[in-house]
């Protein structure tokens, strides 16, 4: 069935859309950066997340990579086509997806036909990226910041995602999962081991950011833990980034 909707994505016959979410400095209660997101139209005609997809075990490893780059070619094509602004721009990258030569022949190519510089575009590598070879992905990530491209690591805290291997990256953003931040006003433990990663990164010259956060005991639990960026529904929800209509 996956099969099926991952055809009719890449063939058009669902609409991919380009989503962005605000990320914010909670310190000033400013948007400092956006995450751009995929969804598609289900058979309901409802926006569902690409991730669900991505994740899945039993997509076959090229149809992994199809889809991943379908999606990553939606995201530079509409923000080619979006007036921005001075925020930071973070882009899911599937750690499978740079094994491909197809990427890097396009990655350039996407870049030039925006109107913002490389290094205001963070490519977020994601997903259990520690179950891949990390000597591939240290050479992968010196490879995109040749290109003056900034780099985050995703899920920090989940089950694969460990501080060995984010230190061995040396990324610019570091991105701490849900499960650290899901009922953290009632988990010291949880609210300690953030405040130390906040030690950390400040130290390290490290962007760190607290994703998932839904609720004000959670929000404050964050902010007093010292995390400078959060993002969540409760900071802003997922919309349909604007693209301009051209008029004859």
């Amino acid at each position: 069935m996956k099969e099926d909707i991952l055809q009719s994505i890449l063939t058009g016959e669902r609409r991919a859309v380009t989503y962005s979410q605000p990320i914010l400095g909670l310190r000033n209660g400013v948007v400092e950066a956006k995450e751009m997101l995929t969804r598609f139209e289900d058979q309901y005609g409802q926006m569902q997340a690409v991730g669900s997809l991505l994740e899945d075990g039993a997509l076959p490893y090229e149809s992994r990579i199809e889809l991943d780059l379908h999606c990553l070619s939606s995201i530079f094509q509409a923000l080619a086509e979006t007036p921005m602004t001075d925020h930071l721009i973070f882009i899911n990258l599937h750690p499978t997806t740079m094994e491909s030569q197809d990427f890097w022949n396009r990655i350039q190519p996407w870049l030039w036909n925006l109107s913002i510089p490389p290094h205001r575009i963070v490519l977020e590598i994601t997903e259990a990226y520690t179950l891949h070879d990390m000597d591939k992905l240290q050479n992968f990530a010196r490879c995109l910041r040749g290109m003056e491209l900034r780099i985050a690591v995703d899920d920090l805290g989940s089950g694969a995602a460990s501080l060995s291997h984010m230190a061995r990256l040396a990324p610019d953003f570091i991105k701490v999962d849900r499960s650290l931040v899901q009922q953290v006003h009632r988990r010291p433990y949880q609210a300690a081991l953030l405040n130390a990663l906040a030690m950390f990164a400040e130290r390290m010259g490290t962007g760190y950011i607290a994703e998932g956060i839904e609720t004000a005991e959670e929000l404050q639990t964050i902010i007093d833990a010292d995390v400078p960026w959060g993002q969540g529904y409760i900071l802003g929800e997922p919309a349909p980034l604007r693209i301009p209509i051209a008029h004859a």
